[in-house]
């Protein structure tokens, strides 16, 4: 099980591979589809053909499932299986396939698997009696520990190994910044294990040189519930990353929740491993543009002002929404039932209890804000937002050191169950005028941007408040369990999917 790096993405650019879509260029050439719904199929193209080629060339591995299938049945091929491909690989974190030696030993989905046929269920039988009572074998220098993070000191460990060598794009101008406040509230979960901490340290020096952990959550995938870990924060130092530990944390931190009867876990990496079960794309609203800009985060578009890209992105001083408030307390049982309703509709998602809800959700300052709205007749919940705070340390600017970074966390509203036609539509209004107080909101504690996901229902907000394309994705990954590939709310091309939306419910810290 594991948590590769997450992947920096920059608003405004493209993955490198671009799959063809039904619109037209600007020499009026037609572009093929990859799904094609049943009707007319269409010639493949001399630019799909290129694409195709580049993809394959990039992955050997696929070549031979592909192998001397004419074009009607190579096209069948694409409609099946290609959408997700170009998707998840369109990234430039892809490896591949066939280098993956380590993933083909683990029970997880391999890319040139054919699930179309198979049932949801675990892919390797589980037996308690077959666990390693004993750690892994690691280097003679090296040794295994579990870290308390009770002990204040242990704790800073932990988040001085994580400022250090933790996620960081790839040239190395930002690099997430997790708070100590921000690890005790996303390492303590209710029900975290002390064992799910597990770290490696050098014998010599006493230092902790890779870390690797798990909370305790509740999944509903496609109405079959596990008790599973979420996998996250795993971190080796740099100058180790010869030393081969990042497979060995993961069959140990694997072996400790076997021990617990737990066979399934659930994880994100920025990188393409064997196999996504949905990819979601990264989409940046800015607020401080200017700031953005000198740290280049954010371009110049071309035709444009400095001063142009300041007032277009500039935000109202106070919030909308009647009877918009900061979440309480007394509030958890409503926004507990209210969120409840809401994640059913997705194919992936979290199932909280109020204990939960109450951990993750309840305003805590300078980690997670979350707000509700309360009805002036009823006194009832009627919506509510939250968004949660990640800095990201600016490594090569000399006049700004940290962006401030709002990420949008869970929502829910009335709105969302409401019948009829005009049901979306309504849904659609209310939800954009709530993430926009949620902007306000992060302008009022000076956040520089806001990032989210294309999950839940953002796709139906992302351009109409304004949010920019990533060059990123986030790649949803289940450790033993196999499910058909689940929508991420992309198209192939990348673009947000407004129509069929996302079939994702789980956001991932």
């Amino acid at each position: 099980m594991s948590c590769e790096s997450k992947q920096a993405a920059e608003p405004g650019q493209t993955p490198p591979v671009e799959a063809p879509t039904t619109t037209t260029d600007d020499n009026g050439k037609g572009k093929t589809p990859i799904a094609n719904d049943g009707k007319e199929k269409k010639p493949i193209t001399a630019e799909l053909q290129q694409r195709l080629k580049a993809l394959f060339d990039a992955n050997p591995s696929w070549k031979d499932e592909t192998k001397g299938l004419q074009p009607d049945k190579l096209q069948d091929y694409m409609t099946g299986k290609l959408e997700q491909m170009l998707i998840t690989a369109s990234g430039k974190n892809v490896k591949d396939m066939g280098q993956f030696k380590f993933w083909g030993t683990q029970p997880v989905p391999k890319f040139d698997e054919d699930d179309t046929d198979l049932p949801d269920g675990f892919i390797q039988d589980n037996d308690p009696g077959k666990v390693r009572q004993e750690p892994y074998p690691i280097l003679d220098s090296f040794e295994w520990v579990t870290m308390d993070l009770t002990d204040d000191a242990q704790m800073e460990e932990v988040y001085a190994l994580l400022c250090g060598h933790y996620v960081e794009d790839d040239n190395a101008t930002f690099r997430f910044n997790y708070s100590k406040a921000f690890l005790n509230w996303a390492l303590k979960a209710p029900g975290w294990l002390p064992q799910w901490h597990v770290g490696v340290r050098a014998k010599a020096s006493r230092k902790l040189c890779a870390f690797i952990s798990g909370i305790p959550v509740t999944v509903r995938v496609k109405g079959q519930l596990h008790r599973c870990p979420e996998i996250n924060f795993l971190c080796v130092h740099k100058k180790l990353r010869s030393k081969r530990l990042t497979p060995v944390l993961i069959k140990e931190i694997t072996r400790r929740c076997n021990l617990e009867d737990i066979w399934t876990a659930v994880y994100t990496a920025g990188i393409v491993i064997p196999k996504p079960v949905t990819s979601c794309r990264y989409f940046h609203r800015s607020i401080d543009w200017l700031k953005l800009y000198e740290v280049g985060f954010s371009p110049l578009p071309t035709y444009s002002t400095k001063q142009r890209q300041i007032e277009k992105y500039n935000l109202p001083d106070k919030t909308a929404t009647e009877g918009l408030r900061k979440m309480e307390k007394k509030d958890v049982p409503e926004v507990h039932n209210l969120l409840d309703r809401y994640l059913k509709k997705f194919d992936i998602a979290p199932v909280f209890t109020e204990e939960e809800v109450e951990h993750w959700l309840l305003d805590k300052e300078e980690v997670v804000w979350s707000y509700v709205v309360e009805d002036s007749n009823t006194h009832k919940i009627t919506d509510f937002f939250s968004f949660y705070s990640l800095e990201s340390s600016v490594i090569q600017s000399s006049k700004h050191s940290v962006i401030k970074a709002a990420y949008l966390f869970y929502y829910a509203s009335e709105t969302a169950f409401e019948p009829g036609e005009d049901a979306k539509k309504h849904f659609k209004h209310r939800l954009n005028k709530l993430i926009n107080d949620a902007l306000i909101i992060a302008k009022m504690f000076k956040f520089d941007v806001f990032n989210c996901l294309t999950l839940l229902d953002n796709n139906l907000f992302i351009e109409d408040q304004k949010f920019g394309a990533g060059d990123g994705l986030l790649h949803y990954y289940l450790f033993n369990w196999r499910t058909k590939h689940i929508n991420g709310g992309i198209k192939v091309d990348g673009k947000i999917d407004e129509e069929r939306g996302s079939g994702v419910g789980l956001v991932m810290l």
